[in-house]
């Protein structure tokens, strides 16, 4: 099977410019997990949840953060709201064709929980996850287990 029967056309990008605050609109309301940042089309970061909650965890609920240097000094750094001080660069990406098999070991392999579509010109064309993946995966595992149970029962065929 290849990623293009799997992918999702409908992605919700943002540019490397735009606030933070529009990934946390995005991964809260619209329940996505996984957001290419894109430039002209074409697909240069990823941001994640991850990403996000490491800049606004509850370690950070604010956007100063005061780390003691001395005893009676503070430093205080100010969180940038901006989507390029967050998103990973070098983003793993797949092709349309390239086999299920294939995505799945690169996020497997890399630690990631989705890979961003893109043709040949890294222009994005969809995004594929693990959760996609999954469906899949479960759906042909109950599949053989009933062929299993019904070959155990001896029923030959349903």
């Amino acid at each position: 099977m290849r990623v293009e029967v799997l992918m999702k056309t409908k992605v919700f990008t943002v540019d490397q410019h735009d606030l933070i605050d529009r990934v946390f609109f995005l991964i809260h309301y619209e329940k996505v997990r996984h957001i290419p940042v894109v430039d002209k089309g074409k697909v240069i970061a990823i941001v994640s949840d991850r990403d996000l909650y490491k800049v606004l965890g509850p370690k950070n609920n604010s956007n100063v953060i005061e780390s003691g240097v001395g005893k009676n000094t503070a430093e205080l750094h100010v969180v940038t709201p901006k989507v390029q001080h967050i998103m990973r660069r070098g983003v793993l990406t797949v092709n349309p064709d390239t086999y299920v098999s294939e995505a799945a070991a690169i996020m497997a392999d890399n630690k990631v929980g989705a890979l961003p579509v893109v043709d040949n010109d890294n222009k994005l064309l969809g995004i594929i996850s693990a959760t996609d993946i999954l469906r899949v995966f479960s759906k042909i595992e109950k599949s053989s287990e009933k062929r299993e149970q019904r070959i155990t029962s001896g029923v030959s065929h349903k």
